[in-house]
């Protein structure tokens, strides 16, 4: 919720903004009583001032570095701060972000329905995480609506939406061909929506008559053009959608038509082109349209062009609306690019960002050789140090001792769910990651499940979680968060060695686990340096040679 130049958020905002559950927002507040005071809200669904939130999670140690848009220590713009804790997130989490964060502030404002609480619409709703995060950043200032073909998935957006202190409305149906949602046709103030993109074609009806077929009938392939169409339909006058499509439908011929509707009818108002890693549907690279109902005359301006597909990190992608209007309206030329729609026209009514916005090179030719140069001696290097161990002269068999005894004689300890790791605690991590040992540092407080910390006198705390990766992994988990729960995790079991024999494991756990960050961190960087390759083979900055580096033989 935005109250004049302030952005207010939820309990629930703040909890997902600094990586914690809000149980542990609830604790804070008890106590801490310099924890920022309530602005607005209701008693059940109160709201805080977010810049007073994120100082306090700033000056206390509870956030490592939070999503405000700001100035690089060079003076450079940033599109986004990277914010640490987004990593615990799942893509379907980072794209409602991305979408619900492009909605004005107006979208909160009263309307036209009986009770003054506009409304916002998800046809396709899922689970409810769209229409979770709408609550998040706008509060009790408005109503929600959904729709969900799958009953479970329905039966989950009623739970997660019932948590939310926000009033809302679950229906389950096919949207396009049952349409629960009509009697706010024309109506709603905003619709944020991820269409189902396992559906390649639908059922076209073929009927002229049809309302929402405002800018064409949609060809049975094209269902996502269908999705757009239906959404923009439920619109208020000024009302704003936000339509997640896959790229091939930005291109399709067979959509032509309807995307030049879209172009000519002033409707459509920008194209984003998001990385790789938004969605959790294999293969599938995403754009967001973002469309508003004209109230009156259309506007026929510029489309805004933007191309974030280069991004290396989908937890880049401006997750705030104030970092989005920056980006939309005084955008680095590289990535943004306002388009007149006749340019749009000529031709296929092409809407790939990439057709329109040319990023320069980063890197010179030079450049990349010397990096390929330093990677060459960083892989040479990794591959002397590959572990290499003997069997063991006999078979290692061992008793097992579960984490319920050693809590009773004291060797561990299970701390609260909200305490406050220290270095040397072994920590249970959310969406089922394996087990880690705190290092001391401030990422240990991400996406934390369970602490439990280690009598070091008697165990060696690499040795415990490595052992307890083979009991959490096979535990069934049936909350949302993938988190396994203190009674599963005292079930689980570790072998009953000396502290000396649990010292060698553990020293032998640590180096494998750190060669294994680091040869993530070399793929990683080996991938970006064959992209910007890639790149500047396609711009002209580079000319192709025999595609061997100094080192290897010619």
């Amino acid at each position: 919720m935005d109250s004049g130049g302030r952005e207010e958020i939820t309990a629930a905002a703040i909890a997902r903004l600094a990586g914690v559950g809000r149980a542990a927002v609830s604790n804070w507040r008890k106590r801490y009583p310099e924890f920022p005071k309530p602005v607005g809200g209701s008693p059940n669904s109160p709201t805080f001032d977010r810049v007073e939130v994120e100082a306090w999670l700033k000056a206390t140690g509870k956030a490592d570095q939070l999503a405000t848009a700001g100035q690089t220590d060079t003076g450079t713009q940033r599109i986004a701060e990277p914010e640490r804790s987004l990593t615990d997130l799942e893509p379907g989490d980072l794209l409602a972000r991305a979408m619900v964060a492009l909605l004005p502030r107006e979208t909160a404002t009263a309307g036209t329905e009986p009770d003054g609480v506009p409304v916002v619409l998800d046809p396709a709703c899922a689970g409810g995480t769209v229409l979770l995060t709408v609550a998040d950043r706008f509060g009790d200032r408005v109503r929600l609506a959904g729709q969900e073909i799958d009953e479970k998935l329905v039966k989950a957006a009623v739970i997660n939406l019932g948590g939310s202190g926000v009033p809302y409305e679950v229906h389950a149906g096919d949207s396009l061909l049952d349409d629960q949602l009509a009697e706010y046709l024309g109506r709603a103030s905003a619709v944020v929506c991820e269409p189902p993109f396992d559906r390649p074609e639908w059922p076209s009806l073929e009927l002229t008559t049809d309302p929402r077929w405002e800018f064409g009938i949609p060809a049975p392939r094209d269902s996502e053009l269908a999705w757009v169409q239906h959404c923009y339909a439920h619109l208020r006058p000024r009302g704003v959608a936000v339509v997640a499509v896959s790229r091939r439908t930005s291109v399709q011929q067979s959509g032509e038509g309807i995307r030049g509707g879209l172009i000519r009818s002033g409707v459509l108002e920008a194209v984003i082109a998001l990385p790789h890693g938004m969605t959790s549907v294999s293969g599938t690279d995403l754009c967001l349209w973002v469309l508003r109902r004209p109230y009156g005359e259309a506007g026929l301006g510029p489309v805004r062009m933007v191309d974030l597909s280069g991004l290396g990190d989908a937890a880049d992608v401006p997750r705030e609306y104030a970092a989005w209007q920056r980006l939309l309206s005084d955008g680095d030329p590289t990535v943004s690019r306002a388009v007149p729609r006749l340019e749009l026209l000529d031709g296929d009514a092409n809407l790939l960002p990439s057709r329109y916005v040319v990023a320069r090179a980063e890197a010179s030719a030079g450049d990349l050789a010397e990096v390929t140069r330093r990677l060459e001696a960083l892989y040479a290097a990794v591959g002397q140090g590959l572990p290499i161990y003997d069997a063991p002269e006999r078979p290692v068999r061992s008793a097992y001792v579960t984490l319920a005894e050693l809590e009773r004689v004291g060797a561990v300890t299970i701390q609260p769910r909200d305490a406050t790791p220290r270095r040397g605690d072994v920590l249970l991590r959310t969406m089922g990651r394996p087990p880690v040992v705190a290092a001391g540092t401030v990422d240990d407080e991400r996406g934390v499940a369970q602490v439990v910390e280690i009598d070091e006198t008697r165990l060696d705390a690499h040795f415990v979680a490595v052992f307890l990766r083979a009991d959490v992994a096979a535990l069934p988990v049936a909350n949302t968060l993938g988190a396994v729960n203190r009674e599963d995790l005292r079930r689980c079991r570790i072998p009953r060695m000396p502290l000396a024999e649990q010292r060698r494991y553990g020293d032998a756990f640590r180096r494998l686990l750190e060669l294994s960050d680091a040869l993530r961190t070399l793929a990683d960087v080996s991938g970006k340096v064959i992209e910007q390759v890639i790149f500047g083979l396609t711009t002209g900055a580079m000319a192709p040679g025999d595609g061997v580096s100094e080192g290897e033989t010619r």
